[in-house]
This record gives C-alpha cells, structure tokens and sequence, in this order.
C-alpha cells in the first residue's frame, strides 16, 4: 500500500480492528499462492504484495496495521513489525525460528504483547492435540530435507502437544458472534490428524453479519466470504470450531 494511502487512515482515528479491515480490504482479489512465507536456506525475511496465502495475508495485513497506527510508514518499519510477527520472538534464526504452526503463533504473540487469545473467555472448551503435520509431511517441506531443522521441528512439535487451545465449537458460535468485532482473527481448528488449525482471517461485520475477510484458496484470492461465519464454518466438515485472536 502506498503511504499516502495509510497517512490517510491514520488521520481518520481508527482503531486497530477498523484499520486491519480497511488495510486488508485493498488486497481484494490479490491471487491465492500457498507457501508465500518460504524461503530457501539461510532463513530470511520475505515479502509479497502479489500473492498472499492465508497466514501470509493476516500477517501482513496486521504488520501494515500496526505501522498505520505508530505512524510509520517506512519500509524498513513495516518489514521490523513483520519479522517481529512472523518469527519466535522476532528473532530469525533459521526456519525452525518461523511460527509454523498457529498454536505457536499465537501463544508466542501473546507473550510479545500483540495479540490476545479471547476463545476461552469466549466459550471456548480446551482441547490437546498431537502435532505432528511437518514431520509426518516432511516431503512436503524441502527445509526438512535438513535433519537439524527437522529435529528442531520435531522438538517443537512435542512441546506443542503438551499445550492447550480452547476451541469455540462449530455449534456454539452463534452463541458468542455478538462479542467479536472487526479485525479479530479467526482460526479454524481442524480434524486434520497432527494439525492445529486450518486456516485464519480476519472477522468483518456486514450488513449486520460476520463475514470472513481472507485469502481463500477454494476462490483463489483475497476475499470476503459470500457466507456468513457460521454457515461457512459448518459447511466445511473439516472443521471442529474457531479460535479467536484480538489484535492489541
């Protein structure tokens, strides 16, 4: 986005949550590319406006928002945020220091003071879960073909296991919709054996319906869902519930 573009939400006074929806509002029909975020050995920070997947697309989206608000529209400010958002601590330190997993994201957010995890206070019921993906895929992911990565993925993954995410179920979101506002993120959890969440947006209000504001493969871009949340929740079997993140 150009500066001049983000000089102007800011003088409009908007909060985070309207300016995450606003920012991401003009990547629409940015095309849909998976594995946006992967680099080749050494690890290093990567940026795309052209393509997005859907962890690419809310970390970006977040990082221009948070620029937005402290009033700095420096490339070299955005791409400090990015890193601080994308990596363990904000330090890169190899593709096992990338937050892969959305479990690891967000508790390392938390602890970074950019997020915060509202799912148990809003119904969520706790739920531990084996992950494994990475490993059980490593074909999948050419930095794994590396053993001391994938040891260090490995290890993750068992300290993982041991956490707890409190999980909305499908059924209930009605219950609790109400208390979600613009720009909060929104996880699915997944049936996917060895995996956490299978997808994130972002929560956007419209016509007094919550919609889902996303990089969505199935359509092959930034959009806004055509369904509302609840309906595109339970039409995907896939899924068990949501996880909700409020930006700070």
């Amino acid at each position: 986005m150009h500066s001049m573009k983000l000089q102007e939400l800011k003088d409009a006074g908007l909060n985070t949550g309207e300016l995450i929806v606003r920012i991401g509002a003009n990547f629409l029909k940015t095309p849909y590319l998976a594995e946006t975020s992967n680099s080749k050995s050494p690890e290093k920070l990567t940026v795309n406006f052209s393509h997005f997947d859907c962890f690419t697309f809310m970390e970006t989206t977040l990082a221009l928002a948070q620029s937005t608000k402290e009033g700095d529209f420096s490339w070299k400010g955005f791409t400090e945020r990015l890193r601080f958002i994308r990596y363990r601590q904000g330090i890169i330190d190899g593709y096992s220091s990338r937050l892969h997993y959305f479990i690891d994201w967000l508790r390392d957010g938390e602890k970074k003071g950019i997020l915060r995890d509202l799912s148990r206070k809003f119904g969520g019921v706790p739920l531990q879960k084996k992950i494994s993906y990475m490993t059980t895929h490593r074909t999948d992911y050419s930095n794994l073909q590396d053993q001391s990565e994938f040891k260090k993925i490995a290890a993750i993954e068992a300290g993982l296991s041991k956490k707890t995410l409190h999980i909305i179920p499908a059924g209930r979101v009605n219950l609790y919709e109400g208390k979600i506002t613009d720009g909060d993120i929104i996880a699915f959890a997944t049936k996917v054996e060895g995996l956490d969440v299978g997808h994130v947006g972002f929560a956007l209000w419209k016509k007094e319906k919550l919609h889902l504001l996303h990089a969505s493969r199935k359509t092959g871009s930034v959009v806004i869902s055509a369904k509302n949340l609840e309906k595109y929740l339970n039409e995907n079997k896939k899924f068990t519930g949501i996880i909700i993140a409020r930006p700070l």
